[in-house]
């Protein structure tokens, strides 16, 4: 294997169909407010862990939680990755900040999220 091992899962997004709810049902599991409170995207931060609630899915079409490793390099492990046999699903591109994304899927269709931040 070549390329650094991910740092681990800190980020997790679930796609939801009443974002209001969902905030609510979060916040009450959480312990705490959102930190990002917007019409396509709600986020919280607790301790170490992201959690993101994506409305109908977002733009991806997400039908399911995904989990997001974050990496270092993410062209290299997105290369990595394809070599293995992952399909890409979603290519690389920045999500605001500096925050680059990408999702693959594994040889059993399971998406898998890749996170770089700069």
């Amino acid at each position: 294997m070549t390329g650094s091992p991910p740092a681990g899962i800190k980020t997790v997004l679930h796609p939801v169909s009443d974002l209001a709810r969902a905030k609510a049902v979060y916040a009450a599991l959480l312990g705490v407010p959102p930190q990002t409170d917007t019409a396509y995207y709600v986020g919280f931060v607790a301790g170490d862990q992201h959690i993101g609630l994506v409305p109908d899915g977002g733009p991806q079409g997400m039908t399911s939680p995904v989990a997001y490793w974050h990496v270092t390099d993410i062209e290299a492990k997105l290369a990595e990755l394809t070599a293995a046999g992952a399909t890409v699903k979603e290519a690389a591109h920045e999500v605001g900040g500096g925050r680059v994304v990408a999702t693959v899927t594994d040889p059993d269709g399971n998406v898998l999220g890749l996170l770089q931040d700069r």
